[in-house]
């Protein structure tokens, strides 16, 4: 069963459902969960693509529910979580489900992306630490953490398949089995880091996650969250801080909050000086204080089960 969960990427949705159609030999069935799209979603995909199954939601309820309301539904042995905005090449998704079938402590499998000039796109990596965090967020990590981090690296063309701490959530083939036992995405993360939390409680229960450079797929990347650049930059910091007091506890998911608003601090100044210095030419925006500080906000009422407002 392939999930597809869709904001307003209505032409790249098709092209997405199109090539699946056009590649894929296997058994399959479709489900496109759209989250309150404005731009005929809905109508096009329901004319166009009879035979997908389709649930339209009446507001954005994120991406972890989204999938969770398909995961309920689909009755696949494997379940595929593919963005909206990735196109499929011949015999990708054939391979991905002959590897799982070889490979049964295989619990999830994530596959090689790449960009639509043909180029390489990093895709998985290893779960977050508080030192890696704050090489990325002061920008360290695009010198000393290359090769490993999926914003920068790794910068090889395929590699070998192996074992890896989470994959990117473009495309995330998981067994049923699995599923059932560690449940679905976690509906409190709305968005940026529930594939890290659903990898790490696989690797939690026993399975295996692994990276298939073999399978390679087309990834546009992040249209949805371009629309609301502002917001998912806050959204991320929540997200992250999220997963660090589920997992790591309150000590660390503090410190990482410190570390944010530290390095925040820091790039206000900085970006602040290049404009004044350029005359405005330089200097990007970053997230306002207010934003951010609802959003770490938000991070520790998630946690307890209410979102904050």
């Amino acid at each position: 069963s392939v999930i597809v969960v869709n904001w307003n990427t209505r032409d790249l949705l098709v092209q997405c459902l199109q090539s699946l159609e056009d590649t894929v030999e296997s058994m399959y069935d479709v489900w496109v969960v759209d989250n309150a799209s404005a731009d005929d979603s809905v109508a096009v995909i329901r004319e166009q693509f009879p035979q997908v199954h389709v649930i339209a939601n009446s507001e954005n309820v994120g991406f972890a529910r989204a999938n969770n309301q398909a995961l309920d539904r689909c009755q696949g042995r494997y379940v595929l979580l593919l963005n909206s905005d990735t196109q499929a090449l011949a015999g990708s998704l054939d391979e991905t489900i002959r590897f799982m079938d070889e490979h049964p402590d295989a619990g999830i499998l994530g596959v090689r992306l790449l960009n639509p000039d043909g180029t390489f796109q990093a895709s998985y990596t290893v779960f977050p630490t508080l030192w890696r965090e704050f090489l990325i967020l002061s920008g360290l990590g695009r010198w000393l953490i290359r090769p490993s981090f999926p914003s920068y690296g790794p910068q090889v063309e395929a590699g070998p398949r192996k074992i890896v701490g989470y994959m990117e959530g473009a495309y995330l083939m998981a067994r049923r089995e699995a599923v059932k036992q560690v449940g679905g995405l976690d509906e409190r993360i709305f968005m940026y880091a529930e594939e890290v939390d659903w990898c790490y409680r696989f690797h939690q229960a026993g399975w295996e996650v692994w990276y298939l450079p073999q399978a390679p797929i087309i990834h546009y990347g992040g249209q949805s969250s371009k629309k609301r650049q502002k917001r998912m930059e806050a959204e991320l910091y929540r997200s992250r801080v999220y997963f660090f007091r589920k997992h790591y506890g309150k000590i660390a998911a503090n410190c990482l909050k410190i570390l944010i608003y530290m390095m925040t601090l820091v790039k206000i100044f900085v970006y602040g000086l290049l404009r004044f210095v350029t005359g405005g030419r330089r200097g990007r925006l970053v997230t306002s204080w207010r934003d951010l500080r609802r959003a770490l906000t938000s991070a520790d009422s998630a946690f307890k089960g209410t979102v904050a407002s």
